[in-house]
């Protein structure tokens, strides 16, 4: 059985880079960024691609059907049985529609959410510095943040209530949090 881990956290939170260096340090550990699965999707040119990008161009979710489908690919395709994925869920319908695939399915067990959390300015500047793609603005990432926020506290209750979830500083250096996740990971499994 898969053990399946969830990295949120604000755009700009270091969330992508601590699972990336978590699997790097980690063979069997597999890591899938939602935000980059659904980038190479666009940058491929498929219709899919071009709906994704209606979205995420503007900061907006993606529907919860295209982004089910691509993670649930993703943990069954990963050649270890600890997968990692980031950026997800980003609203209340995704945390639902996973939760109830979950609970239909055997070959995966979500063992926790990890929230990395970081100040708004943090996140802010984060994003703004590394101007990764033209959605790395002001407009768009005043947007990104609304989304993030709004569900936020709904998506800490539930996953709080589950008694799966783990809150760790995104404010120090990348070291010490990925240490910090990498820990706590290894103590789950």
């Amino acid at each position: 059985m898969k053990k399946l881990f969830l990295i949120i956290g604000a755009p700009g939170s270091g969330k992508t880079t601590d699972a990336e260096l978590i699997a790097l340090h980690n063979e069997n550990i597999s890591h899938y960024s939602t935000g980059d699965m659904l980038r190479a999707e666009v940058a491929s040119g498929s219709s899919i691609g071009e709906e994704l990008d209606s979205y995420m161009s503007k900061g907006n979710i993606v529907p919860i059907a295209i982004v089910i489908e691509t993670i649930v690919n993703a943990i069954k395709s990963s050649p270890n049985d600890i997968v990692i994925i980031d950026g997800y869920p980003r609203s209340i319908e995704q945390m639902d529609a996973l939760d109830s695939y979950l609970l239909n399915e055997n070959f995966v067990t979500l063992i926790s959410v990890i929230e990395v959390a970081v100040s708004e300015e943090t996140a802010r500047d984060r994003v703004l510095g590394r101007a990764r793609g033209a959605d790395d603005n002001n407009e768009v990432f005043d947007n990104r943040m609304k989304v993030y926020l709004d569900p936020l506290e709904e998506i800490q209750k539930f996953y709080a209530e589950k008694d799966i979830l783990k809150v760790v500083s995104g404010e120090g250096t990348v070291e010490a949090i990925v240490s910090e996740i990498a820990n706590f990971i290894q103590s789950k499994i």
